[in-house]
Formats: structure tokens, C-alpha cells, sequence
């Protein structure tokens, strides 16, 4: 053993910390972007399966369609049977809404989906919906044929 001016010369029994703080901030950087994204979804009104009419002293309700090709149409535009950008789509809904926020009333938000269409254009509607400041989105269906 050696012996220094203080004395035997003990081993250091320490940990070092330092790469296990490094791993733990990467670990909590990764869970505070991630956590956000799975609280975000789209509200939906999911299709009951009896369908009340809507009301006549209500408005008309937005309805948008999606077709088998993935062309949205909306059912307020200028040209109906015409189809229309996303971007078009965003901003007729939110100023269709707008209006008749200041109305003091809530307007239906309906999407018509094919069934052969892909589902995320669908989804993609519903999200641009809620996004121009729609609160509720329902899909429209067709009744079954009872047999």
C-alpha cells in the first residue's frame, strides 16, 4: 500500500450521476412533445341506430361529402356538385359558422362518407371542421335493411 503525505490513499466509492441525469431529461423531453398528441382527437356525434329527423325550425345543416375518389363537396358553395379544395372547404365552413355564431345559433355539421373512400379523408374532413369552429361533427348513414 501506498502512503501519501495524508496518509493511505482510500478508493473512491462514488457513482457518477451525470450520464443518468443526461438519460433522464432526453426521457422527459421525449414524453413532453409526445403527451400532447394523444389527448388531440376529433369530437364526433357516432351514429345511433335510430335516427331522429332534423328539426324544421332548425337551419340548414353544413354537410360535407366525401367521395369514393376523395373529393370533398359541401353542400353551401357556389357549385355543389363541384369539388373543392381543402383549403375552399376550411374557409366556407368557418365563415358558415361564424355567421351563424352570431346568430346565436349552432348550425349541424354533417360529414357523407362513401364507404369505399379512404378513412383518413374522412377523419381529414371531420378535423378541418372542428378546426373552422365547428363543435360537434355527425355522420350521415344510411338506415339498414331490416330482412
Amino acid at each position: 500500500m501506498q502512503t501519501y503525505r495524508n496518509g493511505p490513499r482510500r478508493q473512491m466509492a462514488e457513482i457518477n450521476v451525470v450520464p443518468f441525469i443526461d438519460v433522464m431529461l432526453v426521457l422527459l423531453v421525449i414524453f413532453m412533445v409526445t403527451t400532447p398528441l394523444l389527448t388531440q382527437g376529433v369530437k364526433v356525434d357516432l351514429p345511433k341506430t335510430e335516427a331522429k329527423a332534423i328539426p324544421p325550425n332548425q337551419k340548414e345543416p353544413l354537410i360535407v361529402t366525401v367521395d369514393a375518389a376523395g373529393n370533398y363537396y359541401l353542400n353551401i358553395s357556389d357549385k355543389p356538385n363541384q369539388p373543392i379544395s381543402e383549403r375552399t372547404l376550411s374557409y366556407l365552413a368557418s365563415t358558415q359558422l361564424k355567421t351563424t355564431a352570431n346568430e346565436g345559433e349552432q348550425r349541424p355539421v354533417l360529414v357523407r362518407g362513401d364507404s369505399n373512400v379512404n378513412y383518413g379523408k374522412i377523419v381529414a374532413a371531420m378535423s378541418l371542421l372542428q378546426a373552422a369552429g365547428a363543435k360537434t361533427v355527425g355522420l350521415i348513414t344510411q338506415p339498414s335493411k331490416k330482412g
